[in-house]
């Protein structure tokens, strides 16, 4: 294929041909878990790890008798019912009972600060909250006007002062008949809380149903599927892809009680024997970089046995067989979404065999768009739009055949709540998404992202500079956990976050003073990493100057760095 066929390409859409879901098919949850009820009713749902599961039927029941306690609260269809929790079968209940009404769920994210909370409550002027055990002295100081029932998640029962006759009984049934429709609200959800004005993606019933729908031409999953879900359920990617889709099917969804460190992690891994299981980047890089890579490259000889690509792919196939095992060796699809994956991971990852898959999308978009899925995988590329699904890179550039990209379909958000003009601003006259997101397409139409618009450097001569790009060179280097690229006066500076115990475990043999030591392998460190990549980049992305970052970075939900914070 010739230059000028590759740039027309680029400038058509890209669609899958083909219906992701039958014509008749109500996109609504209680139409969808209903048809779920009716073929799987007695089949595991939902769980902890160290506990019973519950059927589909014993989920129907406190889902309905949770819709009666809201109804004896006064809540109505289009009330904002905000939650927030850790993850648990209760949240995915609470969930379900709150859009089965006809209300508006508000997930809230649980590392979300008490400000942030009231913040989005008040902009949301949510009626009720339902908060975990765990998180709810968060609520301490959030005093909303609108807010009128503060429930506890585990037991669904009322905090403060009881209201007469509204108590969570699995024996009560709704007083109502609701009858949700496709284009009905079903979640607003905020990405950031930290403002007074804060974005919240209105997300109809069809937009989130369309997705879990079409997701299951990504992986197929039924009935003997067992999902270990460790990303937060009220992020989108593990709302639609780690909980709707395993329930719309049959599967069975186990959460753990704790945070997933190692030791918790590892013994559930062995116990549930996940078939389908979900991450962010980070995850699987640190397991990668604490557990794999040195195991690889510990030895000198190794090392010499490693830089040769068939022996490479030999060593990286035993040692994914021993990853494998240590996520209970049932593992089928270890889905990767969120952030831009670490490209020598990634290598890893394809080599070893290991099932991983792609996917790529924004909570806008409900969220999926691309993904990439087991055995069809190409490094660097998200793979192709999802099943009934428009992309299209618009304006590309005629050299590169970069441009932004603009997403089309179903599962597209309906707005920004309370925010119209911004909502102009991201979507067309004709239904585009403009997703910020710069892209481009390769010959078999799979995607590839070069990064955000707004994170794009125009070096002094107007050439564009990606810093995700020099970032991913630096996080291959050794000691380094991650970092950003930034610009001063004129010049690209890294911000870098290292690891300081793995370097001091490498030198503790050392008589002298470690801690001294240390800050000179630091510095020393860095000298070499500097080298490493001006070796490595193009010209204009070369580094005047790198910063040692002590602490590590703000993140958000699915770990990207809050860059804001830092320029």
């Amino acid at each position: 294929m010739n230059n000028s066929q590759r740039i027309e390409n680029n400038r058509t859409f890209v669609t899958l041909f083909g219906k992701a879901m039958d014509d008749n098919e109500l996109l609504t949850f209680p139409a969808l878990f209903g048809k779920a009820l009716e073929k799987y009713g007695d089949q595991n749902a939902l769980a902890f790890t160290d506990e019973s599961p519950l059927s589909y039927k014993e989920v129907n029941d406190r889902i309905y008798a949770l819709i009666r306690f809201l109804e004896d609260l006064e809540i109505k269809k289009g009330d904002r019912v905000a939650l927030l929790g850790t993850n648990m079968p209760h949240w995915g209940i609470a969930y379900f009972a709150i859009a089965f009404m006809g209300a508006v769920v508000v997930p809230l994210l649980p590392d979300f600060l008490p400000n942030e909370i009231g913040n989005i409550l008040d902009h949301a002027e949510a009626k009720a909250i339902l908060v975990s055990e765990s998180l709810m002295q968060k609520m301490e100081n959030v005093k909303d006007k609108s807010l009128l029932h503060i429930i506890r998640l585990e037991d669904f029962k009322l905090t403060g002062d009881p209201m007469p006759g509204a108590v969570f009984n699995l024996v009560n049934k709704p007083i109502n008949h609701y009858d949700v429709k496709e284009d009905d609200l079903a979640a607003i959800i905020y990405t950031s809380g930290t403002t007074g004005s804060s974005k919240g993606v209105m997300l109809t019933h069809k937009n989130i149903s369309f997705t879990a729908l079409a997701g299951r031409k990504l992986k197929h999953v039924d009935e003997s599927d067992r999902f270990l879900s460790i990303l937060p359920l009220s992020h989108t990617l593990e709302n639609t892809v780690g909980f709707l889709i395993p329930i719309f099917n049959g599967a069975c969804v186990y959460y753990l009680k704790k945070t997933p460190s190692p030791s918790v992690l590892i013994p559930a891994l062995q116990k549930v024997k996940p078939t389908i299981m979900l991450s962010v980047p980070m995850v699987i890089e640190k397991i990668y970089y604490n557990r794999v890579y040195p195991a690889l490259n510990g030895k000198w000889y190794i090392k010499i046995l490693m830089a040769v690509p068939p022996i490479r792919k030999k060593l990286h196939q035993v040692a994914g067989k021993k990853l494998l095992h240590t996520f209970g060796g049932e593992l089928q699809f270890f889905g990767i979404g969120g952030a831009k994956l670490n490209g020598k991971v990634e290598q890893f990852l394809a080599e070893a065999g290991f099932p991983y898959a792609i996917g790529y999308g924004l909570t806008e978009t409900a969220p999926l768009l691309a993904g990439a899925v087991v055995g069809e995988t190409r490094l660097g590329s998200t793979g192709k739009a999802i099943e009934g699904v428009e992309l299209k890179i618009n304006d590309p550039d005629p050299a590169t055949g970069e441009g932004e990209i603009w997403a089309r379909g179903p599962n597209v958000m309906k707005g920004y709540y309370k925010e119209p003009a911004l909502t102009g601003q991201v979507l067309t006259h004709d239904g585009w998404f403009k997703t910020g997101d710069l892209g481009v397409f390769d010959g078999d139409q799979k995607l590839y992202i070069k990064g955000r618009m707004k994170n794009i450097i125009v070096g002094s001569s107007g050439e564009n500079i990606y810093p995700e790009e020099i970032e991913s060179v630096i996080n291959d280097f050794r000691h380094v956990i991650e970092s950003i690229v930034i610009q001063k006066k004129g010049k690209l500076v890294a911000l870098v976050h290292l690891n300081r115990e793995e370097i001091e475990e490498a030198y503790h043999h050392l008589r002298e003073e470690v801690s001294q030591f240390v800050d000179r392998k630091t510095e020393e460190i860095l000298r070499e990493l500097k080298i490493y990549v001006n070796t490595r980049v193009n010209k204009f992305s070369r580094l005047h100057s790198i910063v040692l970052q002590q602490d590590p970075f703000q993140k958000t939900a699915t770990k990207k760095i809050k860059r804001f914070l830092y320029i």
